[in-house]
């Protein structure tokens, strides 16, 4: 299925891979420098860029492509594997049928990992890579977030969820229980969202109220993706360290975009990405946390529009 407007080219696109399909959507000029957005997760989907981010950065002289991954959001597949070689035929899918021989990655949370795998398997194909709020090392995020919960519990003399988290300190730390319960706490110590939004950021905001898509999408998450990925990628314990290193080496540019309001960061977390790109290759964001292109849309375009037409 694909509807084309004239002016700006807005293409929703469905692939049919073995009677499955795999939701995309493009906007604005083929003509443009491509970019594809790799949505967080595992469980996810792109909705939330797509609604709020995506048409916006496409003005600004991008063709910007946005889809679902296989078993995830729009993309339903019940026979879905949930591992990085089905992802990355699924990124190569996305090439084809938008007539793409490279384009820039901008791999969001969970998906900057998905960017930088792909990247290192593909350097041909990435033009470069931009991480926004993603981690390099799950564990060290996994980490901060049980370190910071238990200072608000300590502080609030929270006794309850103190000993959550007494428990959750003995547990397997790569299992994906260990996982799941530090990103309930994330979420429940407001570590995804700024402390003082800005004016720009509540406008967006509301969007979630009134738009159709975001009502459906916004909060939803599957439970097959993330337990996927753990039996076959064992991504919770997965330090992406090295394979950066390699990205870099292979001349791939890589961007970091990271807001100082991110709970799953600590500054020694940033300051290590930025040790690996470079420092004038880091934006680290007042008034921001982990939607960094809702959060700061104005300075996430702005950004990108000057280093990636500069190729940093």
């Amino acid at each position: 299925m694909k509807k084309i407007l004239t002016a700006f080219v807005i293409i929703i696109s469905t692939i049919v891979v073995h009677s499955q399909s795999i939701y995309s959507k493009a906007f604005g000029n083929p003509n443009d420098k491509p970019v594809i957005f790799l949505h967080g997760g595992p469980g996810y989907n792109a909705v939330g860029f797509e609604s709020t981010t995506a048409q916006k950065l496409s003005e600004n002289g991008f063709y910007v492509i946005t889809y679902d991954r296989r078993g995830e959001g729009r993309s339903t597949n019940k026979n879905a594997k949930f591992t990085f070689d089905e992802t990355f035929k699924d990124i190569n899918l996305i090439y084809d049928e938008f007539n793409l021989t490279s384009a820039t990655l901008i791999g969001h949370s969970f998906g900057g990992l998905i960017a930088t795998l792909y990247a290192e398997k593909y350097p041909n194909k990435t033009e470069s890579i931009v991480l926004v709020s993603a981690p390099l090392s799950m564990q060290e995020t996994l980490s901060t977030i049980l370190k910071s919960s238990k200072s608000i519990y300590t502080k609030n003399n929270d006794s309850v969820n103190l000993k959550y988290i007494a428990m959750l300190e003995n547990m397997d730390k790569n299992s994906l229980e260990y996982n799941s319960y530090l990103f309930s706490h994330a979420m429940q110590n407001g570590f995804y969202y700024t402390k003082e939004p800005t004016q720009e950021a509540v406008n967006i905001y509301s969007m979630f109220r009134t738009d159709t898509l975001l009502i459906k999408y916004s909060s939803q998450m599957t439970y097959e993706a993330p337990r996927g990925f753990w039996q076959n990628e064992k991504y919770t314990s997965l330090d992406l360290n090295e394979n950066l290193k390699q990205v870099i080496k292979n001349g791939t540019a890589v961007l970091g975009l990271y807001g100082k309001d991110d709970g799953l960061f600590s500054e020694a977390q940033i300051r290590n990405i930025e040790s690996l790109i470079g420092e004038n290759n880091m934006a680290y964001l007042d008034n921001c946390s982990h939607n960094l292109f809702i959060d700061q849309q104005t300075k996430f375009i702005n950004t990108l529009k000057n280093e990636l037409n500069n190729e940093f």
